[in-house]
């Protein structure tokens, strides 16, 4: 199986998930996320803005606000490319690519090496840590030259067996479920 055959299968499994299934399942990911010392220890966290059946990232990144973290969500600021900004509430965001929620003009740019932690987004994964993203390419291109601690967020319902990677490809470090950290 490709990945276009696997993104087809996975966004069908996701359209079907039931939504109080979603909201119990992403509110355990969330208690594992700060369960982990990698997070607990961070002064400065990269984190994607979850949209329509993602993993909900708003109660992390409110949290990290809560606790005095640094939050950098990133921008597309080009055809494959991204880079991070830190924002400091909802309010710093306006629609962007795909019309998902980005920094606005004024945000600060963000270095990747002042970044401990991170939540990468994905369509799915498997238990050895590689990820289905978009197709895009744009958190492999950026994560290939980076050192921070990545997760993965995804409901155990729609892991795959065996994610089809290719050799630019960036597996992260851990995958979060509801059920377990892999």
């Amino acid at each position: 199986m490709d990945k276009h055959t696997q993104r087809r299968e996975i966004r069908s499994r996701i359209n079907k998930l039931d939504p109080i299934y979603c909201q119990t399942a992403d509110a355990a990911i969330y208690r594992h996320i700060l369960s982990l010392p990698d997070y607990q220890q961070a002064s400065c966290i990269f984190c994607y803005i979850s949209v329509d059946k993602e993993v909900n990232t708003r109660p992390l990144i409110e949290h990290a606000w809560i606790t005095g973290k640094q939050v950098v969500v990133p921008k597309c600021t080009g055809r494959g490319i991204m880079e991070l900004f830190e924002i400091h509430s909802y309010d710093d965001l306006e629609p962007g690519y795909y019309g998902i929620l980005e920094p606005r003009f004024y945000c600060i740019p963000v270095l990747p090496s002042s970044i401990q932690f991170a939540v990468i987004p994905c369509l799915s994964c498997d238990r050895q840590k590689n990820r289905l993203g978009h197709g895009g390419g744009y958190y492999d291109r950026y994560l290939e030259h980076t050192s921070f601690t990545t997760a993965a967020i995804c409901r155990e319902k729609i892991l795959l067996e065996h994610v089809c990677c290719e050799p630019h490809d960036q597996p992260v470090n851990m995958v979060i479920t509801e059920k377990r950290i892999y």
